[in-house]
């Protein structure tokens, strides 16, 4: 099997693995959960291959494997990865291992819910590997589907009204997108929906045809960061949805939107990008601070991680603005470097709550008495999302402020001071939950189990592993990365 075929099978050996369960008996519904492991497996296994064959010195699109799919208008399967889209599939992998390896509790819907976790998969593998405008809209889509039904079915008590209003905003930028992308076609008055013949068309493109444009496809990128003020979404589906489903969409789903306007501003409509970064740095700038400021005021342990993720995320944004080497590069492993502590943090947030079946912070207390694993890793979990040295999180934010210094001082400071907003949450809520008197009620809590420990232990090697050698990540990043910022000009 050649490079490129395995790339394709990373999105169709899920696609297959989901159907496969979805159509065993259910009567031996008990075997779905462990056929999701050995699909998600092979799909990690296939992505890690990938990973290990890239060539990192080279900008250009690798694995690239073309058929024809819709050819009366132009478009094609078209996939292949670079230096920006290498990690997220490895991320998209690891991730939905962790999570099915997570999900042992699910009871109600097994078949269903496994089968659901598969085509989310395929989506986003889909997103971060197509290089066909109509490719990458489908896949777009399909990440829509399974994600609706996963919170809507398996998600807390509220769980009808956050899918609806998960479905609502998304569905709203994609019409925009959809918009967009046609637009785009019928301007250059292409033949073809590739992406990179399209960047070469739309190259003749004037300032402002570009720019109109790109505000459409940048309305459905910024609510899928989401960037404030169209974050609203956001707290209200991590709060419902199961554990699991928070770990692909904290760590995976969000980054859909970072990679967007990599893959479709300075690469497709670099005018049209440039016209838009004053609006996106100071979106990004009050993103960083609105969130850490939002979550400071949290007592539920989920929220407070969900609007965490907001400000992280807002320094993706800001990096991605700077377009410096440095900023674009910092943005970029703080993808990848959020999706392995989000992850991490709401397995341990799931943990807490089905041991207490409570979230907020005042009903814990001193469990490091008690649980010295599971509150050792909680405390391990915060220390990387506050940016400490040593630690994946402290790479991607430091570059992050580095590369915007020059190009925004004021925004990079602010962003800078913003890390002590974040410090003081996560200090704030593990001096609650962790440290102190021991609350009695907690004081028969069982420790971390084997079955989360394994589903920790790779997000947390992960972390160590990018904090200090930096350049397994960056190394395949940089090429691609420094063809992105001779494109902006910075």
């Amino acid at each position: 099997m050649t490079l490129p075929q395995i790339l394709a099978f990373t999105i169709l050996v899920p696609l297959a693995g989901g159907v496969l369960i979805a159509i065993i008996p259910r009567s031996l519904a008990r075997w779905a959960r462990p056929v999701a492991i050995t699909v998600s497996g092979l799909t990690l296994a296939m992505a890690t291959y990938l990973w290990v064959s890239f060539d990192g010195t080279s900008s250009d699109m690798q694995f690239e494997l073309i058929h024809d799919w819709v050819p009366g208008i132009g478009t094609s399967f078209h996939v292949g990865v670079d230096g920006l889209s290498m990690p997220m599939v490895f991320l998209t992998a690891l991730l939905t291992v962790v999570a099915i390896v997570a999900s042992s509790k699910i009871k109600d819907l097994v078949r269903e819910y496994f089968t659901l976790l598969l085509l989310l998969e395929a989506g986003l593998m889909g997103v971060f590997v197509a290089l066909d405008m109509i490719l990458f809209y489908v896949f777009w889509e399909v990440v829509l589907i399974p994600m609706f039904f996963l919170i809507n079915i398996w998600g807390g008590p509220r769980r009808n009204y956050a899918a609806v209003k998960f479905f609502i905003y998304t569905l709203a930028g994609s019409l925009a997108m959809l918009g967009g992308i046609i637009a785009l076609y019928l301007s250059t008055g292409a033949v073809t929906f590739d992406m990179l013949e399209l960047a070469t068309d739309a190259a003749s493109l004037s300032a402002a045809t570009q720019t109109a444009i790109f505000v459409a496809i940048a309305f459905a990128l910024a609510i899928k960061v989401p960037i404030v003020p169209f974050h609203t979404w956001l707290p209200d589906a991590h709060v419902e949805a199961p554990t699991a489903v928070s770990v692909l969409l904290a760590g995976v789903l969000l980054k859909m939107g970072s990679y967007g306007f990599l893959r479709l501003g300075p690469q497709l409509l670099p005018e049209g990008f440039r016209a838009l970064v004053p609006v996106i740095s100071v979106l990004a700038v009050i993103s960083i601070v609105y969130g850490a400021a939002v979550a400071l005021m949290q007592t539920d342990l989920k929220k407070l991680v969900a609007y965490s993720s907001v400000s992280h995320m807002g320094y993706v944004m800001l990096g991605i603005a700077a377009g410096t080497t440095a900023g674009v590069l910092g943005a970029s492993v703080q993808m990848f470097s959020h999706g392995l502590i989000a992850g991490m943090s709401f397995l341990l947030v799931g943990a807490l709550y089905e041991r207490a079946h409570t979230r907020e912070m005042g009903a814990f207390g001193g469990i490091a008495k008690v649980t010295p694993v599971l509150a050792g890793t909680l405390v391990f979990a915060s220390f990387a999302s506050a940016g400490l040295p040593g630690m994946s999180g402290f790479i991607g934010e430091f570059l992050v402020i580095l590369g915007s210094f020059e190009p925004y001082t004021w925004f990079a400071a602010l962003a800078g001071l913003a890390v002590v907003l974040t410090a003081g949450y996560l200090l704030w809520m593990l001096r609650r939950v962790v440290f102190g008197q021991l609350n009695e009620e907690r004081a028969a809590m069982p420790e971390m189990t084997l079955t989360e420990a394994i589903a920790l232990a790779p997000l947390c090697i992960g972390t160590i592993v990018v904090g200090i050698f930096p350049q397994t990540l960056v190394g395949t990043m940089q090429a691609s990365i420094e063809a992105v910022a001779r494109i902006v000009g910075r």
